[in-house]
């Protein structure tokens, strides 16, 4: 019989199944990491004034670069918070399990999210973006772009601090997506417009879906993969809690450790792109003369743009003959912000694509384009850009099929050319994501090992959430949807602990679904009002 003194007080875990949580970090391990972090900022700044350089910016005043230097620190820090915020979605199931020492674990995890973000597409920072306001896209060197990405990422970051202080796993993912949406509200509120019309809630419809189902599918299929597992593998061993320190059989235990990687890889590959996507947003509003356009595109490809550009505007104007507006980015604009059919949208449309052919055209390539006229030519093609894009999802205009095959493929032509990745960005998230993961992982580790279920995590528990976690996230991250990585990997530790037959603790699944409930409309929230206070400020 179990005495009182050998059971921990918040489950029905013995205390010696319990993992060594409490180790203090080496000197060795502190001078490797603020090493890191040093290195990761210097070689941030370092890219960051070649660029400058290369591009023949004259520095005549030091504010924008104070501010720029300011905002890239909170986008850094956000995905630093991101890290240890999110640690435990891959941790706490080898830690638990005794498959790896918890220091061992975290350090593997922030490798493998280091990695992740390297290796990333690109796809999820750019399905984040298109969820913000367009006429703030194409402002982003204004006062009210700055107000944009300094509150959106200020609110994401005190709400995973909040939740992070609380033990409570909730998204980061949410958290941001809720941030972004409570900007765009603020913004058409403040410009007399129905709230509603601040955001594409088409776009954001779609990431809501993946935000809403991923957590039902984590919990479903971890339960479906454990009864599977029961049916074909009958060894006792596999579902009954760990005796002692003992670690799992050497199959179970390179399963969980295959699997805590792929967890933290996909997170770094998923998570990692939303602070790349914030971070060029930042870029090319304070120096559009070096990052509005990507200048790595060849002469050759510049000269087939023009040509695209060309063959694309003489079949909109055949598909619509009338005469142009006297302002089509007027026409255009007004159309993001009220999608709706006009007579004057495809001849506004044909207007601009000639427009942006012929710049691209008389300066011979990308890199030629002139310091002044460089943000012009990025809100040209990214607002031909989003039209189409627009056009297409509203299904507002019937092209003919060689019309739509021109007009796509300028689309991916415009693309190319504004939606770029430097790779120092990419390897400044990676370094912030993957030091992160290192610090302050203990809190919410210790919900997901000992206070979803009522007894101790088994080692085929773990390994079925973490499957079912991997598996999601990387399909979510092939298709460029944000999906929570916390929402997956909880569900599924949940899912698992019901199909054992393991029981679940009710006041921390209250607590999560609290927390799941209340981040968007919190995050909205104060995004918002840190948007309209920081107008006032800027």
């Amino acid at each position: 019989m179990t005495t009182p003194s050998m059971v921990s007080p918040d489950s029905l875990t013995p205390f010696d199944a319990l993992p060594q949580l409490s180790q203090r970090p080496s000197r060795a391990t502190l001078v490797l990491f603020f090493s890191l972090l040093l290195a990761g900022l210097t070689y941030t700044f370092y890219s960051l004034q070649q660029d400058v350089s290369a591009s023949g910016t004259l520095v005549t005043t030091v504010t924008p670069f104070l501010l720029l230097g300011l905002a890239l620190l909170i986008a850094l820090g956000f995905e630093f918070v991101n890290g240890f915020h999110d640690t435990a979605n891959a941790v706490a199931t080898v830690i638990y399990t005794h498959s790896l020492p918890a220091s061992v674990a975290v350090v593997w995890s922030g490798l493998c999210n280091f990695l992740g973000v390297l290796l990333s597409s690109g796809a999820v920072a750019f399905g984040i973006i298109a969820l913000l306001p367009v006429e703030l896209i194409l402002q982003a060197g204004s006062s009210a772009g700055f107000a944009m990405i300094f509150s959106l990422l200020l609110a994401a970051i005190i709400w995973n601090l909040g939740t992070w202080w609380l033990g409570l796993p909730a998204s980061s993912s949410h958290t941001l997506i809720g941030s972004i949406i409570g900007v765009g509200v603020a913004n058409a509120l403040m410009h007399g417009r129905d709230g509603t019309s601040g955001v594409d809630w088409g776009q954001a419809s779609k990431v809501g879906y993946a935000l809403l189902f991923s957590p039902l599918i984590g919990f479903v299929c971890a339960a479906l993969l454990l009864l599977a597992l029961r049916a074909l593998v009958k060894r006792r061993e596999l579902y009954r809690a760990p005796e002692g320190q003992t670690p799992p059989p050497w199959w179970i235990r390179g399963l969980l450790i295959l699997t805590c990687t792929g967890v933290s890889f996909a997170h770094g590959s998923n998570d990692g792109q939303k602070g790349m996507g914030l971070i060029m947003l930042i870029l090319v509003g304070t120096l559009p003369m070096a990052y509005a356009l990507n200048k790595t595109m060849p002469n050759e490809q510049a000269l087939q743009f023009s040509a695209v550009a060309e063959v694309t505007r003489q079949a909109l104007v055949r598909s619509a003959p009338q005469p142009a507006p006297a302002d089509p980015r007027q026409t255009l604009t007004d159309f993001i912000s009220e999608p709706k059919a006009s007579p004057a949208l495809i001849p506004a449309l044909a207007a601009l694509t000639g427009m942006v052919g012929e710049e691209v055209k008389g300066y011979g390539s990308l890199k030629r384009v002139p310091a002044e006229a460089m943000a012009n030519v990025r809100n040209d093609m990214y607002l031909t850009s989003e039209v189409i894009r627009l056009l297409d999802k509203h299904q507002l205009a019937s092209f003919d099929a060689d019309t739509a095959r021109h007009v796509q493929l300028f689309k991916r032509q415009l693309d190319d050319a504004t939606r770029y990745i430097p790779l120092w960005v990419k390897v400044a998230v990676a370094i912030a994501l993957g030091l992160g993961t290192m610090v302050g992982w203990k809190r919410i580790v210790v919900t997901v090992g000992e206070k979803i279920g009522k007894t101790h995590l088994s080692y085929a528990q773990g390994a079925s959430a973490e499957v079912v976690a991997m598996c999601t996230i990387g399909a979510a991250d092939m298709f460029g949807l944000p999906v929570s990585t916390t929402h997956v990997l909880s569900s599924g530790v949940a899912g698992a602990m019901v199909a054992n037959g393991s029981g679940l603790q009710r006041r921390t699944l209250i607590n999560l679904l609290m927390a799941w409930v209340l981040t968007l409309p919190a995050a909205m929230l104060l995004a918002g009002c840190l948007y309209w206070l920081l107008n006032q400020v800027f």
